[in-house]
């Protein structure tokens, strides 16, 4: 079993650069797989391991500047959920395209999970779904809007042309481990939203504390490794991944006669060309060997 931790922060890093190599080699060391990003306004990624390996590596970065008081969630999978480790550098840990957000200096109202169901019921509340369209496709919170966005940089355009909607209510948002939400709630108190709230530690956090019998939340959560889903409990969902598009299937999409393995699936089918589909063909053909040979290709995750 291997353990998988998801984690961001932001805190000011003054060279993020000067951080990579010692973190990469610690993952390394200890056998850790997964992505982590660094940028001046802090880290994010998700990797996995065994618990001795995670526990070294969380230990390390608590060690950060500002990162003392790191907070992370936590799953298990049953066969590895990343193949290789990076650490990059980036602009941002998550893109939003906004110079003037800035969730260190201020961010909504956090809402445990536990208090999540009686806010998000309440009629003078407005529920923001802030992840990409085919997130929400598979998973989202009762009466959750969907702004049908395919990145998270759409998001401050979408609010621009539909804060008309929200007028004179509370602004309840959500993501999958809460990333998202520091910048979306920061960008909208900088709109002039007065009652803004986000769901703190995200939708795993909740789909890990709020019994199912309990929880509000219909379907299952996107999660950006091998396992592709996750449900209540944290337990792994039964999506597959299209490794074409990168959108979340059903095993039964699989059935669909613009199914291919590797190659298309019946959302994307219509969107590649036959270039794009042969060099997918060729793509899929050698990850199929690496596997027969017992080794990893590296267009994996």
């Amino acid at each position: 079993m291997f353990t998988v931790a998801a984690l961001y922060h932001f805190t000011r890093f003054e060279d993020p650069a000067a951080i990579q190599g010692p973190l990469l080699g610690l993952c390394k060391a200890n056998d850790i797989h997964g992505t982590l990003l660094l940028a001046g306004e802090g880290i994010n990624g998700t990797i996995a391991g065994s618990r001795a390996g995670i526990d070294a590596v969380l230990a390390h970065i608590k060690g950060l500047p500002g990162c003392a008081d790191l907070e992370w969630k936590e799953s298990t999978a049953s066969t590895p959920p990343f193949h290789r480790m990076k650490v990059r550098l980036k602009r941002e840990i998550v893109t939003m395209g906004q110079p003037d957000v800035d969730p260190v200096a201020r961010v909504g109202n956090y809402v445990a999970p536990a208090d999540w169901n009686e806010l998000i019921s309440a009629p003078d509340v407005a529920v923001i779904d802030t992840r990409n369209d085919y997130e929400v496709a598979i998973g989202t919170f009762d009466g959750a809007i969907d702004p049908q966005t395919k990145s998270f940089g759409e998001f401050p355009a979408w609010w621009e042309e539909n804060k008309h909607r929200f007028h004179n209510k509370k602004i309840a948002m959500f993501c999958t481990g809460g990333i998202r939400c520091e910048k979306s709630t920061n960008y909208l108190m900088g709109q002039g939203v007065d009652e803004v709230y986000h769901l703190k530690g995200g939708i795993l956090k909740y789909l890990e504390e709020v019994p199912q019998e309990d929880s509000k939340w219909d379907g299952d959560c996107f999660v950006f490794d091998a396992r592709v889903s996750v449900g209540h409990g944290l337990s792994e969902g039964p999506h597959i991944l299209c490794h074409a598009c990168r959108r979340p299937l059903v095993p039964a999409d699989q059935e669909h006669p613009k199914f291919e393995q590797g190659v298309a699936c019946h959302q994307c089918a219509d969107e590649t060309s036959d270039a794009d589909k042969a060099r997918f063909r060729e793509r899929q053909k050698q990850m199929t060997l690496a596997k027969q040979r017992g080794t990893h290709h590296i267009g994996g995750v």
